[in-house]
This record gives structure tokens, sequence and C-alpha cells, in this order.
């Protein structure tokens, strides 16, 4: 026990970030506090749900410290990420579910399968070319955005400043070659419980 507290504090320890300087996204891209529509406030409740959900699942296998990624945006939890059975899949969700705050919960778990270099290779270029797609478009705030991409579906996570900026995120990442789907789970600052004055 104690050395699952030393784990939990060390992983949190790491974890930690100054908050007022940014909000690190889902795969590896940070929102500017200054520009995040939600209020700081809610950006710290949505930061504090992430680190506890993550540090829950981390304590349940360490695993999953790589192989799971999660966001928290307005108390909604996405969680993506890859797992070995639909039973691992549910507990997860589940977890998801006990955090406390939580909204809902939008599981989009993958059960594993034999790693394949040249489909990673086509998913980290669509993921990219998408990335510049959005950075190039005066309509979008590209720092909104976190994407990720496994078998030439998209996954985008967000917050939208309009109708018209969701939909323009949609269209950039439907106009890539070789992309089969876009799910996109993107908030519209309308949608927000609490947004900055």
């Amino acid at each position: 026990m104690k050395n699952k507290y030393i784990l939990f504090l060390l992983f949190l320890f790491i974890l930690s970030g100054c908050v007022g300087t940014s909000s690190q996204g889902l795969f590896g891209t940070g929102v500017s506090v200054a520009i995040d529509p939600r209020s700081l406030g809610t950006q710290i409740d949505d930061n504090l749900m992430q680190k506890n959900l993550t540090a829950r699942l981390v304590l349940e296998d360490k695993k999953y410290l790589l192989s799971i990624n999660t966001k928290v945006l307005d108390g909604r939890i996405f969680i993506a990420g890859k797992v070995d059975d639909p039973e691992e899949k549910l507990k997860i969700t589940k977890m998801a579910w006990e955090t406390k705050g939580v909204r809902s919960v939008r599981n989009n778990l993958i059960i594993k399968e034999q790693f394949n270099f040249k489909q990673s290779a086509v998913d980290i270029l669509i993921t990219s070319q998408l990335r510049t797609a959005l950075v190039l478009n005066k309509k979008i705030k590209s720092t909104n955005y976190n994407i990720d991409t496994y078998k030439k579906k998209i996954y985008i996570y967000g917050i939208a400043h309009s109708k018209n900026e969701q939909k323009e995120v949609i269209k950039e990442g439907k106009a890539i070659a070789d992309v089969d789907r876009v799910i996109a789970s993107i908030l519209l600052v309308e949608d927000l419980r609490i947004q900055k004055d």
C-alpha cells in the first residue's frame, strides 16, 4: 500500500504543471489559458478531474500510463487508447463515470490488434496534415483542438467559438485524403456551463 501511495504522489508530481501557463492537451498540444473559452475555475476543475482519473487508472494497472489517454472538457470525459479486451474497456468506462463531477463519458477505446507499422505511419501523416490545415485556416482557433488518428479514423476533441468554426474543423478533417471517418467531440462555447466574462 505504501508503494502505491508513493507511486501515486510521484505520478501527480510528474503530471503537475502550471495551470496559469497552459493546459496540456490530450495528444500533446497545449491550449493557452488566455484563449481557452472556459473560465479559469472550470479549467482547474477539468484539470483536477483528468489527473484524478489518470492516477486511478495507473494505480489500477501501470500499462494505462502509456496506453490510455484522457481529456476532460467542461466535466465531459473523453477516453482514447487501446485495451486488451471488451471487459477492460467496460471497467475503464466505469472508472470514468465514478470520477467526481463528471457530466458525460465518451469512450473511444479500441481493442488491441497486432501492430502495423504502415498503418501507424499513415495515421501519423493524417494527424499532421489536419493539424497543419487547422493552423493555416484563419476561421479556426487551432490551439483549442486535440487530434488523434487510428486506422484512418480521425478523433477531434475541442471547443469551438461558433457553429461555423465547428463545421470548418470537421470539413478540414474530411478533406484529407485516405480518411475513412471523422469523429468529432467538439463543444460550443455557448454550451459550456461557465464561460469567461
